[in-house]
């Protein structure tokens, strides 16, 4: 058994790097498997400018550390009087700086948008789309959200300076899981504000690097940490003495819980109760407290936690299937690649049965079977594993380790049936329909939605029905016309994401007009790839 923690199978990201950080690079999603997707030119042609309104900050994210202390604003005297008539330091402040709602990893030459995509948008809405968008379901949709969320693109017209997009696109990170991504965001924006430092030092504390977010607090002069976060660093600093004074002039002061002042105390020095009864574990711990609760030997499970608590598993010093339980997660998601779940999967041998062990089981040997390129084996365990993987949500993460590959091999029956499904789960779907040859009306269909003309749609079936409606024109569908008229492409195709997402567990007619937007803007790809698998999510196996 292969014991490479990360063994490659399928395609790596296929997204050009530049100067995205290579381990946000390998975390990326696979939005671009072709050439960048450009935006309809007959849209741009058209775009209007229009003011929008500018909200205060609003983070999704119930679950971050108290860990900064709110800025103490100093009132302005404006009745000071001069005491001297010599000419008084001049400032000077650029007046076209963007802000960081421009801020990204990926440029325009990587996605294909252009920098004005958000145009006249408001910024309200906006966020309000992100944080309500849950594209689970579709993988295709998810790796669009993930590059909206990531890209480079001129704020809002008429967007402030509240950083208020930023801010929504980090959460929306940070809700789906993906820590790495959202970390090189805020440090390429610089996490400078008490807003941007909070999400930073917390994202730090779920990857296991808070050693470097405790020195930067402590360089850091204008931004105060909460008495638990300082005598947290305090302690990771190895200034045993001043975290305890710390503690002893909160509780003087009256800055802490009963609560906070008992798990503090026991970070500081378990020892003194040894033999007292374990602290109650917290319903919904912040991951300042998370990790304090495992130093005290107390450690929380993170299966009903926040996702991003997931990469706490993913360490060594996890147990194995606390390890396999958070990747799996974390790979529903898309914040890791399925590569590293691979790794997980085949580190060693089960010791158990059922379950995730049944799964895992399962995998290996077909694995193995692929390994040793032996047909018959292949056609014998693909079937099982297909269906745990399939039955865990994980069939897309399959598809892109073994889709391509078995591609290359004649397999009997089922097993056939199965890998054309996973080809077309797979980067290289297009290429894997225009070769394959079937007499099944329905795979038949599915080869037709891949080269993005669909065929009569098989009777009676209404996901086929939608998706057909959807590649029947490239005009841009009426409830989408204004907002593609008035500049604001990037809000349609937020609007369109989310009602496609939507789709697959609703009504399947929703599913043709965000086709349609997303051909009329130029998202081809990911048209066909969202397509397929809403087709495949109906209970085709």
């Amino acid at each position: 058994m292969s014991t490479s923690r990360t063994p490659r199978r399928g395609r790596g990201p296929a997204v050009p790097c530049g100067a995205v950080p290579v381990t946000v690079c390998k975390a990326l999603p696979r939005a671009f498997p072709k050439a960048p997707q450009r935006l309809a030119a007959a849209v741009l042609a058209g775009l209007l400018a229009a003011p929008a309104a500018v909200a205060q900050p609003l983070s999704a994210i119930d679950w971050l550390s108290d860990s900064i202390r709110a800025p103490v604003t100093v009132p302005r005297d404006d009745g000071a009087v001069a005491d001297s008539a010599a000419v008084g330091e001049i400032t000077v402040t650029p007046l076209d700086e963007p802000g960081l709602d421009a801020v990204g990893l990926l440029p325009t030459s990587v996605t294909g948008f252009p920098r004005d995509l958000w145009g006249g948008s408001d910024v309200q809405t906006l966020t309000e789309q992100i944080a309500r968008i849950d594209a689970t379901a579709s993988p295709a949709l998810q790796d669009l959200l993930y590059t909206l969320l990531l890209a480079e693109l001129d704020p809002p017209r008429g967007a402030g300076g509240e950083n208020t997009l930023f801010l929504a696109r980090v959460d929306k990170l940070l809700e789906m899981g993906a820590l790495e991504q959202s970390k090189a965001l805020l440090e390429r924006a610089g996490p400078d504000t008490s807003a941007l430092f909070r999400r930073w030092f917390d994202v730090s504390l779920l990857t296991g690097t808070e050693n470097a977010a405790c020195d930067a607090l402590r360089r850091k002069a204008d931004i105060a940490p909460t008495f638990q976060a300082r005598i947290f660093c305090l302690a990771r600093n190895g200034d045993w003495n001043a975290a305890a004074l710390t503690l002893e002039t909160a509780k003087a002061l009256g800055f802490l819980s009963p609560e906070e002042d008992a798990l503090l105390a026991r970070f500081l020095d378990p020892l003194l109760f040894e033999g007292l009864p374990p602290l109650p574990l917290p319903a919904h711990p912040t991951p300042l407290v998370f990790r304090m609760y495992e130093a005290i030997g107390q450690p929380i499970a993170t299966a009903s936690q926040p996702l991003a608590f997931a990469h706490s598993d993913l360490r060594p010093v996890s147990g194995w299937k606390a390890q396999i339980e958070a990747a799996e997660r974390l790979a529903r998601s898309g914040a890791i690649d399925e590569n590293l779940l691979l790794g997980i999967y085949t580190e060693r041998l089960p010791a158990a049965s059922g379950g995730t062990w049944d799964r895992v089981a399962a995998l290996q040997r077909f694995d193995v079977a692929l390994r040793a390129r032996n047909t018959n084996a292949i056609a014998k365990t693909l079937p099982p594993a297909w269906r745990m993987l399939r039955e865990a949500g994980l069939e897309t993460a399959f598809a892109r380790l073994y889709g391509a590959e078995l591609a290359g091999f004649e397999l009997p029956g089922k097993a056939a049936r199965i890998a054309y499904r996973l080809g077309l789960l797979s980067p290289d779907y297009e290429v894997i329909a225009r070769n394959h040859r079937s007499d099944d009306p329905f795979e038949t269909y599915l080869a037709s939605v891949a080269a993005g003309t669909p065929s009569e749609p098989p009777a009676g079936n209404l996901r086929a029905a939608a998706v057909s409606e959807g590649f029947s024109s490239l005009t841009a569908p009426p409830d989408y016309a204004p907002m593609l008229a008035e500049g604001r492409i990037g809000e349609a195709i937020l609007a369109a994401t989310d009602e496609f997402a939507r789709a697959f567990e609703g009504d399947p007619a929703d599913a043709s007009e965000a086709i349609a937007l997303l051909r009329a803007v130029g998202l081809e790809d990911t048209a066909r790839r969202a397509a397929l698998e809403f087709l495949l999510a109906g209970g085709a196996a």
